[in-house]
């Protein structure tokens, strides 16, 4: 009788249908510095994924979009500025959000997955298939001050596809929602093969949108003179709270950094660079990361000069005063990258700096040596601007950096020729030991502008440490430089003593002279 009934309970359990496990709950991304849309083509597949950050980095293949859910932290709140360039987003002062902060690392789209060649025309169409959600979308690049592309999106006569260059990573792009909630975004690409068949891929993107609440004041303050503690983050809070204070967002794990020190001068005028500390016992040096080669190398800031092209040269927009009068020429090295210009930025990534040192590294402009004014300064997702430095201001001017941080942003020079910044990264190690070094990162501007004589002799060197360019005015001191050598103030010294010595010996005679 028992075993018939075991065997009978174990039919019935034979028979149960298993449990589905339950499904997992999509990750939380961040949008900032992602290709949040990276097309790749393998064969006659194409595929669409999700990049964070890191990834980007490291250069890995990134996710399925559904696998995450973009939002609500590192995005904007704010509204529709006033003028002709934002008007696809609505009337001025409509509150809408955006995915990113912007001035924290705009996301791009990505198409280096797809081989010059490869496609029909070298291009990649990117569709908007369908949206769910409460609100109107849109999708929009920033590229140099003032200009903006709408791309695509579901408001009244958006259009519903662009079309992207194969081989090519198009940064700045920004993605704004006019009201909270979740959406579901599904987008498709597709490209013609040379055998005539074309290729299609689509992916869903989920984007939850919190509350839009924009600050009451949509710019930071002016920059204050030797007092900023930080750049200010456009970052959208969580609640009806005031925006936090930070200068970029922390990466979850930051891609192993390159070791390598290269030597050997280096003009540099396309692609990407960063300026950085490194650590080595208590031994700190600013460097310059070089991310042209794959593995990248550090560089001696004495070894490298910027080389700024024209193609870099615009004329200043209206209402962006600090850069000087509306249609004047500024040359501009934009905070997304563009092809045939250098990508200068700066980072807190080498592995001795994140296990090394405690709290911020504080980034200090301590003088600018050139023929026009320099400004460092950061764009937000409807185009605000945030100067981090600004040489017609005093010196010293101070930048906090979290550690593990990567940030770009739109460097600009007023006039052609050769500028010298002197810059100063301090930080304490995780012992208390504060470690400073000050370097002379050197930019030549303009096509005329021979960057050779940047190798000079105020190119920088290790313990480098140059007083502070006090002051102010229109325009930032010129010249040769801000120090005078040793042996110059020692000519200089030689040379009055003797105009004092034959002074004293003229005097002399001509009393004698006069004595009867």
């Amino acid at each position: 009788m028992r075993a018939g009934a075991a065997s009978l309970a174990a039919a019935v359990l034979a028979l149960t249908p298993a449990a589905t496990p339950a499904a997992a709950e999509p990750a939380s991304a961040t949008a900032a510095g992602a290709d949040l849309v990276s097309v790749a083509l393998d064969g006659d597949s194409m595929s669409l994924r999700f990049r964070d950050a890191v990834q980007v980095s490291s250069g890995a293949t990134g996710r399925d979009p559904a696998d995450v859910v973009l939002g609500p932290d590192g995005g904007l709140a704010g509204r529709v500025p006033s003028g002709p360039a934002f008007a696809f987003l609505g009337r001025p002062g409509h509150a809408v959000w955006s995915l990113s902060a912007g001035d924290t690392g705009f996301p791009a789209l990505d198409t280096t997955g797809v081989r010059p060649g490869a496609v029909i025309g070298d291009q990649v169409t990117l569709t908007l298939r369908s949206i769910e959600g409460p609100g109107r979308f849109s999708a929009y690049t920033l590229s140099a001050p003032g200009a903006v592309t709408p791309l695509f999106g579901s408001g009244p006569g958006a259009k519903r596809s662009v079309r992207l260059p194969a081989g090519t990573r198009t940064g700045g792009l920004v993605w704004t929602f006019d009201a909270a909630g979740d959406y579901q975004l599904t987008l498709s690409g597709s490209a013609a093969l040379r055998t005539g068949e074309t290729v299609r891929t689509e992916a869903t993107y989920r984007v939850h949108v919190p509350a839009i609440e924009p600050a009451e004041q949509s710019l930071p303050a002016p920059l204050k003179p030797a007092a900023r503690a930080s750049a200010q983050a456009f970052a959208a809070p969580k609640t009806a709270a005031a925006p936090k204070p930070t200068a970029a967002p922390k990466l979850a794990a930051a891609p192993k950094a390159a070791s390598t020190t290269a030597a050997g001068r280096q003009v540099i005028s396309d692609g990407h660079v960063d300026m950085g500390p490194q650590l080595s016992g208590d031994s700190w040096t600013i460097r310059i990361k070089d991310d042209r080669s794959s593995p990248p190398v550090w560089r001696e800031t004495a070894d490298v000069v910027l080389q700024v092209k024209d193609k870099a040269k615009i004329t200043v927009p209206a209402g962006v005063d600090f850069l000087g009068r509306p249609g004047e020429p500024v040359w501009v090295l934009p905070q997304t990258q563009q092809a045939g210009l250098v990508w200068p930025g700066w980072n807190t990534q080498h592995e001795s700096v994140v296990s090394g040192v405690k709290g911020n590294v504080t980034w200090t402009l301590k003088g600018v040596d050139g023929p026009g004014r320099f400004t460092l300064f950061l764009t937000d997702s409807f185009g605000g601007e945030d100067v981090l430095f600004n040489s017609a201001k005093p010196f010293p001017q101070k930048l906090a950096i979290p550690l593990n941080t990567h940030t770009h942003g739109n460097w600009t020079f007023s006039k052609p020729g050769l500028y010298r910044l002197a810059v100063q990264m301090s930080g304490t190690t995780t012992g208390g030991k504060a470690v400073t070094d000050t370097k002379t990162l050197t930019i030549a501007v303009g096509d005329s502008t021979d960057p050779n004589p940047g190798f000079g002799p105020h190119s920088g060197g290790s313990g480098d440490d140059r007083p502070d360019q006090g002051g102010g005015g229109a325009l930032p001191r010129t010249g040769a430089g801000w120090v005078l050598t040793a042996g110059a103030i020692g000519m200089l010294l030689v040379l009055v003593g003797v105009l004092l010595l034959l002074v004293s010996r003229r005097r002399r005679g001509n009393l004698g002279d006069a004595r009867p």
